[in-house]
């Protein structure tokens, strides 16, 4: 079977009184794929993610998903739909269990989080299927460690496994390896490469090492624009990208894989 085009945005525009901080963008994300959206600070990157989970409305263009048109659809509709997104701020609730933050977004993919006259107990069904996820994110041995007392990169990583817990076809990580010492980078970089196995993951990332190593596709965004997409060998030569990020940046991007 050919390729898929999971997600399609068609000459997607988004201006703030007169700000264009979105501007003809047209992106296709493959079924299956790894796809990255780089670019310098300000360049619409963050933008481009609020639009497609509908916390922002587009002032033009299309979004369609699996070919049927979601542009005017709420959040809500589309998390149903099967596009879940990360945060760059950790969203986890610190005062929970690990493994009742787990919990909790398994509920709410059943459809039942506001039963709140419903014993506790009957949550302990999602128990196991919480501690798969868990084990899939090698967070097993923290289920009953209170959140807050994590350190940063793992409650990133229980950020992915709740995002897991929604079942999503597609997952919108925003900067999952921001703030992260090397190991842990490391760690949620395999762990990208391997929920990605059977979903497809769209993510914005700043670490070019990060990007070199998993990414299929990447699509370089300056000033809102789409400058260059394609595989990390080709477009970490192209000029106009060398140009966006200047400097040490410009570095970075020809020795991430060197």
């Amino acid at each position: 079977m050919p390729e898929e085009n999971i997600l399609e945005t068609r000459r997607l525009v988004k201006e703030f009184k007169g700000f264009v901080a979105v501007s003809d963008v047209s992106l296709t994300v493959r079924r299956g794929h790894i796809h990255a959206l780089i670019g310098p600070n300000g360049a619409g990157k963050t933008t481009v993610f609020n639009l497609l989970t509908k916390f922002l409305q587009p002032t033009s263009g299309q979004i369609l998903f699996k070919g049927r048109d979601i542009t005017a659809e709420r959040p809500a509709q589309i998390a149903r739909r099967g596009i879940v997104r990360s945060f760059q701020i950790s969203a986890t609730f610190p005062h929970l269990t690990v493994l009742e933050n787990v919990r909790v977004a398994l509920q709410r993919g059943l459809g039942t989080s506001f039963h709140f006259w419903k014993s506790e107990r009957t949550l302990d069904a999602l128990n196991d299927r919480a501690m798969q996820l868990l084990a899939t994110v090698h967070l097993e041995e923290h289920a009953d460690t209170v959140t807050v007392e994590l350190p940063y990169g793992r409650k990133r990583v229980l950020e992915i496994a709740t995002t897991l817990a929604m079942d999503p076809e597609l997952m919108l990580l925003d900067e999952p390896t921001q703030g992260m010492g090397h190991e842990d980078v490391e760690r949620v970089t395999q762990l990208i490469k391997k929920v990605a196995a059977n979903r497809t993951v769209l993510m914005v990332e700043h670490n070019m090492n990060v990007v070199a190593s998993i990414a299929d596709t990447i699509t370089v965004l300056q000033r809102g624009q789409v400058i260059a997409e394609g595989p990390y060998s080709v477009v970490s030569k192209d000029p106009q990208v060398l140009e966006a990020y200047m400097g040490s940046a410009e570095t970075e991007l020809q020795g991430a894989h060197g």
